[in-house]
């Protein structure tokens, strides 16, 4: 593990910022205010809130959203114990009570009941309506909604309505310039500077690409997957391979395509 990596684990959790998203997290969470960070997959978005949280020294509760993720996920449910139906409470209402950070990872992915939920929390009422209980919910002091999504994945779809974006202060999150890039994976993976630097080199020819087809391209999460997989001892195109190329796509052509991209790199 090199000097940088070791220094890093040290400081867990560590972010590299790449603008003035601490800043303007920092002034959101002092003035009550939700924030919502946009960006494609695997960019940093949700290492920046471990890491907010962890300066903020707020409590942190993530949830990760999928097509099934309901309000009563979020709100709680009676459940039976021991003979007795008792009401257990969600991660919403957990991180409203007790002052929290809620996390709410992809919340496009979430039903749409998910929204209702959130829309009086993301304004100024900040509250929390559980109708299984006929209990409003205010928001401790110190509590921070922060909600992330990727604009434009799978099509419209997959889109916030207005009604919700123009609740949140809103960061937007890319990929890193290629110094910070190389930074953050030598940082996260542990491999070298030359290795981390051919790992950026091609990530950014597949990024530039678009005729690929690729649902998602090659992320900053997927090298630091590959960097680690080399400190392992795994030879780099075996590396990249199973760490990159497989992950992205089952398409033989496309496939094809970028194993003939990771040769020309390694």
């Amino acid at each position: 593990m090199t000097p940088l990596a070791a220094a890093a684990r040290d400081r867990a959790p560590w972010y590299r910022a790449a603008g003035r998203e601490k800043e303007i997290l920092r002034a959101a969470a002092g003035a009550g205010l939700p924030v919502l960070l946009k960006g494609p997959t695997g960019c940093g978005k949700s290492r920046f809130v471990e890491a907010m949280a962890h300066e903020l020294g707020r409590p942190l509760i993530t949830v990760a959203c999928n097509e099934e993720t309901s309000a009563v996920d979020l709100c709680g449910r009676h459940l039976v114990v021991g003979g007795d139906t008792v009401w257990q409470d969600g991660p919403a209402v957990r991180a409203a009570r007790e002052g929290a950070l809620l996390y709410l990872d992809e919340v496009a992915e979430a039903r749409a009941d998910v929204l209702v939920v959130i829309h009086p929390l993301a304004d100024h009422r900040r509250q929390l309506w559980i109708d299984r209980r006929n209990e409003v919910v205010t928001a401790a002091p110190g509590f921070l909604l922060v909600a992330s999504f990727n604009p434009g994945y799978q099509g419209a779809l997959k889109e916030l309505k207005p009604s919700t974006r123009q609740r949140f202060v809103t960061l937007a999150f890319d990929w890193p310039d290629a110094a910070a890039e190389v930074e953050i994976v030598a940082v996260e993976s542990g491999a070298d500077a030359a290795v981390c630097k051919r790992l950026v080199a091609f990530a950014r020819k597949v990024r530039s690409q678009p005729e690929l087809g690729l649902a998602e391209t090659v992320s900053t999460r997927l090298l630091v997957a590959a960097g680690r997989l080399i400190v392992a001892g795994v030879p780099p195109r075996a590396a990249c391979e199973a760490a990159i190329v497989q992950p992205l796509t089952d398409d033989r052509d496309i496939t094809a395509a970028l194993t003939n991209a990771v040769h020309l790199a390694f």
